[in-house]
């Protein structure tokens, strides 16, 4: 028995880490289900949502269940656990050295530095208008606004935890820089800086999933994603409609 709580809780471990580093649900779901096989527990159930998941070992074992909070995306956090997962399966390693690999993957931080990410929001803000048949004369000020609006997007959501709010505000910021561009003549198309800027806040990997969930049959992961996915374009659109209804 003992040993069976010690396999809900490295599935329950994993199924968390992935789902908080973006990965899909049913993603999550098979791998949770495949590890507890590989471990010899062939009748596990998961069911899982953005916001939680519930996991037991059998149809009459008690069901565990974690709340998740926080979302971010951590694609080679996914990566990482797919490969313990496979190791699992193959029979490479035990409960116990598992255990201790996902303990020390739920604590590190994989992410890039905060001055590279805003670096490279920038410039995909800059290549963004560019392809949006922008002229390389708004190349400049499209990779300010982004990169100052993402930099304040993620000062924002450190210091109040409303991901919304923090989207409204940043795109309000690359509104205003967007139009003081425009009338000091350093910018030529309001419309084609403004959307190159906006792209790094757009929620691409949130809209993916949440077509996939659908396709696989995941209705209630798959809504509640696209509904999130619309309320961050909406808060988008709201911060620079108000820029634009002020000026």
């Amino acid at each position: 028995m003992e040993k069976k709580s010690e396999i809900v809780e490295i599935c329950l471990l994993a199924g968390k880490i992935m789902l908080e580093s973006g990965a899909e649900t049913y993603r999550v779901e098979d791998t949770m289900n495949r590890m507890a096989a590989a471990f010899g527990i062939l009748t596990s159930h998961s069911y899982v949502t953005p916001t939680a998941i519930m996991f037991s070992a059998s149809e009459t074992e008690l069901t565990n269940l974690i709340r998740i909070n926080e979302r971010s995306t951590d694609l080679e956090k996914v990566t990482l656990v797919n490969s313990i997962s496979r190791k699992i399966s193959s029979g490479e390693l035990t409960i116990q050295e598992a255990k201790m690999q996902l303990d020390e993957l739920s604590k590190k931080d994989l992410s890039y530095p905060i001055w590279i990410q805003i670096f490279a929001a920038a410039i995909a803000s800059g290549c963004f208008t560019i392809m949006f048949f922008g002229t390389w004369t708004d190349f400049l000020p499209s990779c300010v606004a982004g990169g100052v609006g993402f930099a304040f997007f993620i000062f924002l959501h450190r210091l109040i935890r409303i991901k919304f709010f923090a989207e409204i505000m940043a795109s309000f910021v690359i509104g205003v820089i967007a139009y003081l561009f425009i009338i000091t003549g350093v910018g030529a198309e309001l419309d084609k800086i403004v959307i190159g800027s906006v792209m790094p806040l757009v929620p691409g990997l949130l809209i993916t999933n949440a077509i996939r969930d659908l396709i696989a049959g995941h209705l209630v992961s798959g809504i509640s994603k696209g509904a999130e996915a619309f309320l961050t374009a909406l808060a988008i659109g709201t911060g620079i409609a108000v820029v634009l209804a002020i000026f």
